[in-house]
């Protein structure tokens, strides 16, 4: 299967998105239902999609689930749940089928160590226990309490969404290289080559300026552990659909067909445990 590993939906008229909070947002500032997505997914002979959460809520989770369990092209759902709720794993139980992980705004967190805190190891621990993935919504300011936990539960399958957010339009590398190739070493972190076109300059980025983080990605962590991810419709303040493809496609051209197969399908199949209906 051809797999878009990370996308969205959201409808405003039953919840606000808080991380929208300024002008910036103000063109991907309305709903997005599916049907606004297959148009996109067709024309790239896309079969299946990973459907992420973008708020805080177990509502917004079980609405997610009631998708992937129709006849489209979501395959999972990686929704949103407390990890530090001593019933954490009755929480999970609660919700409806679907689900294949837990992603939660740790960016947003004041704590850049708050992935090490001990209530949160547990609830990662009860993650592991429930056989679901964990989705790392980090930036550069995080990796070190990524990576310690991420070396502190693997038994726990963790996946990094958008590279870690390197900052691209500053031209930063370093110290965000060298952390990423540390990461690399975890045999139990895959990545997901997504979210770069919106951390380049959103009106003047070339594929040239994006592309070494891209292949960075993929040298460290090797085409079996890195995942294609739109970052529909986020990726529209940016870029289009096609150019996030075209992106992609540009990365991996220097691949064999089987390792492209694996970044495009193949590894978010495998790690999400997703594959055809």
């Amino acid at each position: 299967m051809r797999i878009d590993a990370h996308h969205h939906l959201w409808d405003l008229t039953r919840r606000e998105q808080p991380w929208m909070d300024g002008p910036w947002a103000d063109p991907i500032r309305r709903s997005y239902a599916l049907t606004d997505l297959t148009p996109h997914l067709t024309a790239h002979d896309v079969d299946g999609t990973v459907l992420v959460q973008s708020s805080s809520s177990y509502e917004e989770t079980a609405e997610l689930l009631a998708l992937a369990a129709g006849e489209g092209p979501v395959r999972g759902v990686v929704g949103w749940a407390d990890l530090t709720d001593p019933a954490l794993a009755e929480a999970l139980a609660a919700l409806p089928a679907g689900l294949v992980g837990i992603r939660h705004q740790v960016q947003d967190e004041p704590d850049p160590d708050w992935l090490t805190r001990p209530d949160v190891l547990r609830g990662l621990g009860v993650l592991a226990d429930a056989g679901l993935v964990y989705d790392l919504l980090v930036t550069p300011r995080e990796l070190a309490a990524a990576h310690a936990a991420v070396r502190a539960l693997p038994q726990l399958a963790f996946v990094l969404d958008h590279a870690a957010k390197p900052a691209v339009a500053q031209g930063d590398w370093q110290p965000w290289a060298d952390a990423i190739s540390g990461l690399g070493r975890l045999p139990n972190l895959s990545c997901k080559l997504s979210g770069l076109v919106t951390e380049a300059d959103w009106d003047a980025w070339r594929p040239q300026q994006i592309l070494p983080y891209a292949r960075h990605v993929l040298d460290v962590f090797g085409p079996d552990r890195v995942m294609f991810g739109s970052d529909w419709p986020v990726c529209t303040l940016a870029a289009g659909y096609e150019d996030v493809v075209a992106l992609a496609e540009s990365a991996t051209c220097r691949l064999g067909a089987a390792e492209r197969s694996a970044v495009f399908g193949g590894t978010a199949g495998r790690v999400y445990g997703i594959g055809a209906p």
